[in-house]
């Protein structure tokens, strides 16, 4: 068994506690190196194939043009007269990919098209009518196509079913071709789904993370909707000018971090807060926290309940909240001071002793009037 190299010992010593229900991990920067390779989500790494699509191959209902070539009149499709006419080809009508995926040809019957090249079908009609036709050349084109579309939905100012290009093209070609987005770009989030398979990324992860651009194939769909990404924070933050409650913000941006969040909720007070008992709370990918070091066997599931904890004690604890990305529906939580709860219990006491010292006195005072009134 291979020893455990210095950084493995570096991450197992951030597990400062671990619960039947969470894993408490302290923020350090081996841990915010660590979680910045997982993002909020990755289209690349659902669909691993990062090859252009393959040629566009007719389906059944493209229409399809047909042009035969000789090489002199007299032939099978240029008459000896052939003087008067344009070229030395001749057009066939335009027909579609009948259901059983044939075309038809005349002097080469049937020809199977669909699921084909326009290649691979001239050489067979080449093929067909090569010991009649005089040096046949054969052209095949693509007029109407109804299959190889791809279809683009959502909060897109155009959506359709688009054709594919031949050129191939990847998920913000597509997006531009439908007209581009109809809201900010930092609360849109884009679906691809192919071949039952789906995989959804903010559209920043898009613009900003090219390995996520895959290519488009036909028959993908893509959906694109609208969704804030928000986060939210209770506890010792000046939340709405009021000290300590909870609030809901959005991230009014693609990604933000820990620090901005905080400012975001007010920051924290200073009277009321403890600096060493910031945390945020998530569920992170079983793999992910299994790489922070966590014991996940008593976990069942994907995600493992994870609690990060930031020390605004230490100075580098606010350049670690600068890096550190806070992901959708975050909580982000300030606890109070240990003093704070003491002083509440004081008060408490206070309030206590108050109530009884008001009784006594009240009882005294009555007592001082009943004298007063038998004189």
């Amino acid at each position: 068994m291979p020893s455990s190299g210095p950084e493995d010992h570096v991450i197992k010593s951030e597990i400062t506690r671990s619960g039947p229900d969470y894993v408490l991990i302290k923020l350090t920067p081996t841990v915010v190196d660590i979680l910045k390779e997982y993002g909020p989500g990755a289209i690349a790494g659902s669909f691993p194939d990062h090859r252009p699509p393959a040629g566009i191959r007719f389906g059944i209902g493209d229409t399809v043009a047909v042009s035969i070539f000789e090489a002199a009149a007299g032939g099978l499709f240029i008459p000896a007269e052939a003087g008067v006419r344009p070229g030395n080809f001749v057009a066939l009508p335009n027909q579609n990919v009948d259901l059983n995926g044939n075309i038809t040809v005349p002097y080469a019957g049937q020809v199977k098209a669909n699921g084909r090249t326009p290649v691979e079908i001239q050489r067979d009609i080449v093929k067909a009518i090569g010991n009649r036709a005089i040096e046949p050349q054969v052209v095949v084109s693509l007029i109407t196509q109804n299959t190889s579309l791809i279809s683009v939905l959502g909060e897109v100012k155009n959506p359709a079913r688009l054709t594919a290009n031949a050129a191939g093209e990847r998920i913000l070609d597509l997006i531009a071709r439908a007209g581009g987005l109809t809201g900010p770009g930092w609360e849109t989030w884009v679906t691809l789904e192919r071949g039952g398979k789906r995989a959804t990324v903010p559209f920043g992860a898009l613009m900003y993370g090219s390995a996520n651009n895959v290519w488009i194939h036909p028959g993908d769909t893509i959906y694109v909707y609208r969704e804030p990404q928000v986060f939210l924070a209770f506890g010792a933050f000046t939340i709405g000018g009021n000290f300590g409650g909870q609030a809901q913000f959005p991230f009014d941006m693609w990604k933000i971090t820990m620090a901005q969040a905080m400012a975001k909720a007010g920051g924290l007070i200073d009277a009321q807060a403890e600096p060493a008992g910031v945390y945020v709370y998530r569920r992170e990918p079983r793999e992910l926290a299994e790489r922070l070091g966590a014991d996940c066997s008593k976990f069942s599931g994907p995600l493992v309940p994870v609690i990060y904890n930031a020390d605004f004690r230490d100075p580098s604890g606010f350049f670690l909240a600068s890096k550190f990305e806070m992901r959708d529906k975050d909580v982000l939580f300030a606890a109070n001071a240990a003093t704070v709860d003491t002083n509440k219990f004081l008060l408490f006491v206070q309030n206590v002793v108050g109530t009884a010292n008001s009784t006594i006195v009240a009882a005294n005072n009555a007592q001082i009037l009943r004298i007063n009134s038998r004189q």
